[in-house]
């Protein structure tokens, strides 16, 4: 079993010093030493490691397989671009596998090997060290390349990008007709009514990302200094409160309904509304599954996503209720309705409210924190350690505060090119909109900074 207390931290500790360079490794500390430059690490966020003969990439992150235990080892790294020795920490993919087929072997005596209680422990110990070995490699890979990478990436996926958002667009404005013919013609059916109204608001939802995406691209910066990063996310508020409001409406015709009650017993059934839903469901299933490759990349493409998802359930439910109401009992209709309604409206008051906590300004994930920690402790080996570290949402964007210590006696200029580089580089990462560095030349005061619980 592998040893867990070697393995590096998850969290970001808020105070880290530069390690002494030694011939023998050694661990990280949170004690900050008394540093010579001689014994400062150099920094790993301008020397790349060097780049094996079989990939361009210094550390690739999905290592072929081999037959040899040699060829599946990590790349090799000097104290130069490793000064923590994080390498050290890297799992082969056979020292992985072990693990789970060490615990197989183990039966409990209640059923098979893979149902046992150590087989699921293992199983969570190899999603940790794979998830340990992503992050390493993700901090080791010097910044100019991961900015590199992100330029191709984008470059890669601006026409899908474009697709998305604009075949999207079309294929609503399409299914808004189709799905009105559908509740028009159905005449009393509520359930094709709430999926009418959800088709409806579709377009409008895509004509609010594409004029906040132009919005954030052309800004005035006498105006708006910091940017418009934040208009996407105040849109995306009054859109889920737009949908909520008109899910409320449908609420209230329905229960009218029930309480006027009918003397039929279903209600007609109309073939070419049922086949119009049933065409709008399947168009909706292909948009939701191109969206997916793109959900985590674009902000925009994630609501996008999140909207086919739910019209996906919308009008398959819609269309069973309808087909029950004409089928069955007509009451099924109204109380789909009701029931849907209530979905949507869950469903957007629950994106309201991420989109709110990105607007407040929520921290920012952990693995994002911990990238940030390492970039700035290994920026430049004037950095004598790092006191604080925060970032949190601005919008879609991150906002990083970062307080480091140096040498006392530094001189200005040698400070403030130290800070302003690692500002800058700290602000060419992805997603990062703004970076604040502040210097200090010791640990032990109190917090520059404090939370106003009175304006």
């Amino acid at each position: 079993m592998a040893d867990l207390p070697n393995t590096i931290p998850m969290y970001p500790n808020p105070a880290h010093s530069q390690p002494p360079r030694s011939d023998t490794p050694t661990a990280p500390t949170s004690k900050t030493p008394a540093v010579t430059t001689a014994q400062r690490a150099t920094s790993t966020a301008f020397e790349s490691a060097k780049p094996s003969s079989n990939d361009n990439d210094p550390i690739p992150r999905h290592p072929t397989n081999s037959s040899s235990d040699e060829e599946n080892q990590p790349p090799d790294y000097s104290h130069d671009n490793d000064p923590y020795q994080l390498s050290t920490k890297l799992k082969t993919d056979s020292e992985i596998e072990a693990i789970r087929a060490n615990t197989s072997r183990k039966r409990d005596g209640y059923g098979p090997i893979t149902l046992n209680k150590e087989a699921h422990k293992a199983k969570k110990l190899q999603d940790f060290y794979e998830n340990q070995n992503e992050n390493i490699q993700k901090w080791l890979k010097p910044v100019d390349e991961h900015i590199r990478l992100a330029k191709i990436f984008q470059g890669e996926n601006h026409l899908k990008y474009q697709i998305a958002v604009r075949g999207s667009f079309v294929a609503n404005l399409l299914l808004a007709v189709l799905q009105t013919y559908a509740a028009i013609s159905a005449g009393s059916s509520l359930s094709l009514f709430t999926t009418m109204a959800d088709a409806i608001f579709d377009p409008m939802s895509n004509i609010t990302l594409i004029v906040c995406n132009r919005a954030v691209k052309r800004v005035d910066p006498r105006r708006f200094p910091s940017g418009k990063a934040r208009i996407e996310t105040a849109g995306n508020i009054v859109f889920c409160f737009l949908m909520t409001a008109v899910s409320w409406i449908i609420i209230v015709l329905s229960l009218m309904e029930l309480k006027q009650g009918t003397s039929e017993k279903t209600k007609p059934l109309h073939l070419p509304s049922v086949i119009a839903v049933a065409i709008a469901g399947v168009t909706k299933l292909a948009l939701f599954c191109y969206c997916w490759t793109l959900r985590n990349v674009y902000s925009q493409i994630r609501i996008l996503w999140e909207d086919h998802r739910n019209d996906l359930f919308i009008n398959g439910f819609g269309l069973l209720t309808s087909v029950g109401g004409s089928k069955l009992k007509w009451w099924i209709d109204p109380m789909g309705a009701i029931m849907l309604s209530c979905l949507i409206s869950y469903l957007w008051l629950s994106t309201a409210y991420s989109e709110f906590q990105l607007l407040i300004g929520v921290t920012a994930d952990t693995q994002m924190q911990q990238w940030i920690t390492y970039i700035s402790m290994t920026h430049s080996p004037a950095i004598v350690a790092i006191d604080t570290v925060r970032a949190y949402h601005s919008g879609p964007r991150i906002i990083v505060e970062v307080d480091i210590v140096m040498d006392s006696s530094e001189t200005l200029r040698t400070t403030h090119d130290v800070a302003e580089a690692l500002q800058m580089k700290l602000e060419s990462l992805p997603h990062v909109e703004r970076a604040y560095v502040h210097i200090d030349f010791e640990t032990s005061h109190k917090p520059e900074h404090f939370l106003k619980k009175e304006l």
